[in-house]
């Protein structure tokens, strides 16, 4: 059984860890996900060992809060939660800068020659100036109060977290300047007015409320832009309407979503979103699903069609059956892989969780060992204290915690966005390493359904007999062609004649009496049977076969009639898209059960590298297993039902064109579009969100390898550099909001695609010099010359900016008769070479100016 749970009182990375590790001890727990940004946890166990109580009890028993998570209610739950972290948020940052401000401009304000009321200077008003201090302190402290109760919590527990760190740093800013105080007056008693001028000086008041207000400042924004991470899925909980006009008996009711039952009979008029899973009953209308399927175009929607909810119904008035209600409608099956894939973990995060799990201790024992070592050397106590805080205080275990599921949550929601479901963070990763795409024919490269391509009437016939007599016999048959060519004389408007003794013969064809007359259809061997001549039309016939098409004959009697042919179309997009994972050095196989002649067919059509025919379903998951022998990472996209095994076996498993059907299990990646160019998007927003989550990562290790020797005081003795407590709690903070802002970069992501003119305007580019060579050359050589001209797209590792493209650009192109493009998102050089360069060549030009060249192919 799996179920989530709210979590709360987790500040950091820290904190997530040590519920996820308390979580998982429990005997039955199978999985466990910590979610830091949704405040969420997921967890898979056995119900005969485990109730969700014990589980709840676990957390609590650790320091933190816990309790079920309602489907029904996460909507609402989540849009509250997040108003009410902002609204104390808020709060708590006015009133911090409020006392913050007078607290800063009277501790540090005469050390920038601003004038301070003469209450406050000189020697005998020194407990006024100490005082002043304190009491403005103790409001940032009381304001900002969770940080002690949850800090020292986790501390009691063996745990400590991000708050323990800001907990101790300001309580001991706070305590040593009361401590101060208290020698002050001892001092100021005995008369002693140097001595106590000194601890006056000694205060560190402002630190303690600078520390404070700044962490939350950071906190603030960092919870702000949390907040803009999940708006995919907020946006999505938000497209189903509340209520739902249902008939009981015959009268129209409005009532709650939540009441719907399956069975119900829903009215649904124009402009109104659709509240349920459902098939039409009565009436028609066309119904945007933009928000679900990503489709600009509306559907028409006619009696026995399925609509699905949160889709808008655009003009027309109908009637619906529910089908899907609740949990189980399409939306809530959306929002739900979502949220699962933003809960989950990439393995490129685990190196991040194994430090965050003891990154707060040794950052304690970092600062109690730097402190301690600075009071050895022989300086003041002030002096260590305040090394000892910077550390504790600049240490940022958040923006560890935050690199990978921020950029793993805005990425599946932007997956989301364009119809592409991510069912988990390991599958996002997995994807940009993908080498080989095993693509199923039909359904995935083709529509899925046969449509009259070619339809040629013989000698003497007239088109409108052939289409009416073909499609008035055909309209008696069972068989999955006939639906074309019935489709085809719908939109002829042609009428239909009746049929009588209609008869099938397996593996021939049909036939039947139309005015009178016998009319057979079938394939060449049922015409030779009957004695029909084929001599007229046999070459054409010839042809549309070596073309994949499936050809019909039609005969009256014992003269032919026509020809039709019938095929599987490939669909519009299915070139460009194979063009695209070329253009990215993907190689593309396509596997299909069709006969040799048809894929080949296909193959040629849409350019495609290998095809593998006449191979059963169950054999395809064999194929897709001897790719990944040879080294490769290998994705398969499927219509995921036949293709099941072979999604599962593959690194990756696409289901394609999933519609309502988004549970596909064995799938790791749901394309809610039959479009094949949305399987390059899902890999191109794999790469960027990886590129993201690497950079992310970088600067939370580089932040802290560098921050926190600095902190401890390493440039002190060389450069007398010393870190201020306040420039470490800045420095925190713009850590984290860095991060998370960093992650949100992707939402601006869209997926490039190269239009079939820009590839010609490159190639007529590319040849022109080649042509106006061979012009002013002799003639008869001009065609050899061309022929010499090789295309390579050699892949390279290192290139991380745009200097790095102009670097490789600039060699390669300096090489006679090699022209090159260089592409960062790719991580390709797209070549064309004269004969004779030769790929070690083209390899040493490039390793010699410091980049790793991975494959010329």
């Amino acid at each position: 059984m799996r179920q989530t749970f709210d979590v709360t009182g987790m500040t950091c990375s820290a904190c997530s860890a040590h519920v996820e590790k308390t979580v998982k001890k429990l005997d039955g727990v199978k999985e466990v996900n910590v979610n830091l940004l949704q405040n969420s946890m997921s967890v898979q166990y056995d119900e005969n060992k485990l109730n969700d109580d014990t589980i709840i009890q676990a957390v609590v028993g650790s320091g933190y809060g816990a309790s079920q998570k309602h489907q029904a209610k996460k909507a609402e739950t989540n849009e509250s939660v997040i108003q009410q972290q902002m609204s104390s948020m808020r709060k708590r940052l006015i009133v911090s800068f409020f006392f913050l401000i007078p607290l800063f401009y009277i501790s540090m304000g005469h050390m920038m020659g601003a004038p301070l009321p003469s209450i406050l200077l000189g020697h005998e008003n020194m407990m006024v100036f100490a005082l002043t201090q304190l009491f403005l302190t103790l409001p940032i402290m009381y304001i900002n109060r969770k940080y002690y109760q949850v800090g020292f919590k986790t501390l009691v527990h063996g745990a400590p977290n991000m708050d323990s760190l800001i907990a101790i740093g300001s309580a001991a800013a706070a305590i040593y300047s009361i401590y101060s105080i208290f020698c002050m007056g001892y001092e100021m008693g005995h008369g002693h007015m140097e001595a106590a001028h000194a601890y006056a000086m000694d205060l560190y008041f402002e630190s303690a409320g600078m520390i404070l207000t700044l962490i939350t400042l950071g906190k603030f924004l960092e919870a702000r832009s949390k907040g803009k991470t999940s708006d995919a899925i907020t946006k999505l909980m938000n497209l189903a309407p509340k209520t739902a006009i249902v008939l009981k008996n015959g009268t129209e009711q409005e009532i709650p979503i939540e009441q719907v039952v399956i069975g119900d009979i829903i009215v649904v008029r124009p402009g109104q979103s659709i509240p349920v899973d459902g098939v039409v009953t009565e009436g028609s209308s066309s119904v945007d699903e933009a928000a679900i399927t990503g489709e600009s175009v509306p559907v028409e929607k006619t009696k026995g069609d399925h609509v699905i909810s949160a889709t808008i119904n655009k003009s027309g008035f109908f009637k619906m059956r529910a089908t899907r209600v609740g949990d189980d409608t399409t939306l809530a099956q959306i929002v739900r892989l979502v949220e699962e894939a933003g809960s989950s973990k990439a393995p490129i995060a685990k190196l991040a969780d194994k430090v965050s799990g003891i990154f707060v201790p040794v950052v304690i024992t970092i600062a109690v060992l730097a402190a301690v070592v600075w009071l050895i050397a022989g300086y003041s106590f002030s002096f260590a204290l305040s090394i000892g805080i910077a550390v504790l205080v600049i240490s940022c275990p958040c923006a560890l915690g935050l690199a990978t599921p921020t950029a793993i949550m805005v990425g599946t929601g932007k997956g989301a966005e364009y119809g592409i479901l991510i069912k988990s963070a390991e599958s996002l990763e997995i994807a940009h390493e993908v080498q080989t795409v095993v693509l199923d024919k039909t359904g995935t490269v083709t529509e899925g359904k046969p449509v009259l391509t070619d339809f040629i009437a013989a000698e003497g016939i007239k088109s409108a007999w052939l289409l009416q007599a073909a499609a008035s016999l055909e309209h008696a048959s069972e068989h999955p062609l006939a639906d074309a060519i019935i489709e085809y004389a719908k939109q002829s408007n042609c009428s239909l004649l009746e049929v009588e003794q209609f008869a099938s013969m397996t593996g021939r064809g049909i036939q039947g009496i139309i005015n009178g007359h016998f009319i057979y259809a079938g394939n060449a061997k049922m015409m030779e049977e009957m004695h029909i001549s084929l001599k007229q039309m046999k070459k054409e016939a010839e042809r549309l076969s070596e073309e994949g098409k499936t050809v019909l004959f039609f005969a009256e009697e014992k003269h032919l009639l026509g020809i039709i042919a019938v095929a599987d179309k490939v669909k519009t997009s299915s070139r460009q898209a194979i063009q695209e994972m070329k253009r990215m050095g993907l190689e593309v196989v396509m596997l299909t059960g069709d006969n040799k002649k048809t894929a080949y067919a296909i193959q040629k059509q849409v350019e495609i590298d290998h095809v593998v025919a006449e191979v059963m379903p169950q054999e395809k998951e064999g194929e897709i297993r001897k790719l990944q022998q040879q080294g490769k990472k290998v994705a398969m996209v499927g219509d995921g039902i036949n293709d099941a095994p072979a999604l599962v076996r593959a690194d990756v498993g696409i289901a394609i064109g999933a519609g309502t059907d988004v549970a596909i299990d064995a799938a790791d990646i749901v394309l809610m579009k039959s479009d094949l160019l949305d399987c390059v998007s899902a890999i191109q927003l794999s790469k960027a969100v990886i590129r993201n989550i690497k950079q992310n990562l970088f600067w939370a290790f580089f932040y802290n390898t560098i921050g926190i020797p600095v902190a401890a005081g390493v440039l002190y003795l060389p450069f007398a550099l010393k870190l201020n407590p306040m420039l470490g709690a800045a420095a925190m903070s713009f850590s984290s909001v860095f991060v998370v802002s960093n992650a949100l970069r992707l939402k601006r992501f869209k997926p490039k695609f190269h239009s079939t003119l820009e590839q010609e305007q490159q190639l007529i580019a590319e040849a022109s010099p080649l042509t106006e060579y061979s012009a002013e050359a002799d003639s008869d050589n001009k065609e050899e010359k061309e022929n010499q001209v090789m295309k390579k797209t050699m892949k390279i590792e290192g290139m991380m900016c745009p200097h790095c493209v102009a670097r490789v650009t600039n060699v390669l192109n300096k090489m006679e008769g090699v022209s090159a493009q260089v592409s960062l998102d790719d991580k390709a050089a797209y070549i064309t070479a004269e004969e004779g360069v030769t790929d070690e060549m083209l390899r040493k030009m490039v390793t010699d100016v410091g980049y790793t060249v991975i494959s010329v192919e």
